[in-house]
């Protein structure tokens, strides 16, 4: 029995760890330079060409290496929501953590880049305002959910209804703006990989290489929260407080994946469905199984940005919506509630 447990979930974490290498290593190739395998193999250890060093360690290796850690931070965030309000549905961009990073870059680029160029902005800056703005959002869908305590309904339907009102005055904020940052805002706002460079990486892999093992660890405290706040208060769990400290959790991984590629959705709400489905409700084998299944959701869909154009290149976020929208329809036609 105990084999049984654990050896699924150690043999569906390898076979998907091997087709994230085998994706990884077909992105190193494509593009609109293409670099044959061997050629990538030979750059890799220093024997390429000016040209080919310059196309895979400036632009491909930190593009790739951030999709990986935004697939990783947003799956792990997905999971938490999800284990938070016992809902499949729930997602960091439908319950507008996603939005409220988003709407402090676009205030910040309305209040002092109106009339600039925002493309000089220092890397390190967006990540923070991103950061913060998903926190104050976390706090206030905590603040308008509490209601002598949170129910996992309630925290949802307030989610939902904060996106919704940040939205919109993202949409505002970014017609407000002039045009060059309004494009910039714009493809922004809807995911893209498109610009990132080793800056970014910087950025974003600490709260990563923090926030993803806490969630492991705390991971004990999700499957107690799933059996109901009753069962969880009578076994000893401080329901609320650390209900708050996984929001923030939550909050954190989804600013700082925000900062460095854009809204993008849907990775938050597939990637733990379908993890969830390979290894059980578990959480301590679910979320590093889901860590694994989002970054191959969004390495494989920015390969299709790519190369699905010959001239040109779709914002990744694209692609994921085009995926994860009937994605959605599908989870809300079998929800029973």
């Amino acid at each position: 029995m105990r084999l049984a447990l654990y050896g699924r979930p150690r043999f569906v974490m390898v076979v998907l760890l091997a087709i994230i290498v085998a994706v990884f290593f077909i992105s190193l190739n494509s593009g609109s330079i293409t670099i044959s395998p061997l050629e990538v193999l030979r750059t890799l250890i220093g024997r390429g060409d000016e040209q080919q060093e310059l196309v895979l360690f400036q632009f491909r290796l930190p593009r790739m290496i951030i999709a990986l850690l935004i697939g990783f931070g947003l799956a792990v965030s997905g999971v938490i929501l999800q284990g938070l309000s016992r809902n499949a549905l729930a997602d960091p961009g439908i319950m507008g953590i996603n939005a409220g990073a988003g709407l402090a870059v676009v205030l910040f680029m309305y209040l002092v880049f109106e009339s600039k160029d925002v493309q000089g902005l220092s890397t390190m800056t967006i990540p923070f305002f991103a950061f913060c703005g998903a926190i104050i959002t976390a706090f206030l869908i905590f603040m308008f959910a509490w209601k002598k305590g949170i129910t996992p309904i309630r925290l949802i339907l307030v989610g939902i209804a904060v996106a919704a009102g940040i939205g919109a005055v993202n949409t505002i904020l970014s017609l407000k703006l002039a045009g060059e940052n309004f494009m910039y805002a714009t493809i922004w706002l809807t995911g893209s990989l498109w610009g990132t460079s080793w800056t970014f990486v910087i950025a974003i892999l600490p709260w990563i290489l923090i926030l993803v093992p806490y969630a492991i660890m705390k991971a004990r405290y999700l499957n107690v929260l799933n059996l109901g706040d009753t069962i969880a208060t009578g076994v000893g769990v401080c329901v609320e407080l650390e209900r708050l400290k996984l929001i923030l959790a939550s909050a954190g991984l989804a600013g700082a994946c925000v900062a460095a590629g854009g809204g993008i959705g849907f990775i938050g709400l597939m990637a733990p469905h379908i993890a969830r489905r390979l290894v059980g409700p578990k959480h301590q084998v679910l979320i590093p199984t889901a860590t694994l299944v989002g970054a191959l959701l969004l390495l494989t869909a920015d390969l299709i940005a790519r190369n699905i154009l010959v001239r040109a290149e779709i914002p990744v976020g694209i692609v994921i919506s085009i995926i994860g929208a009937p994605y959605f329809l599908y989870l809300l036609m079998k929800t029973k509630t």
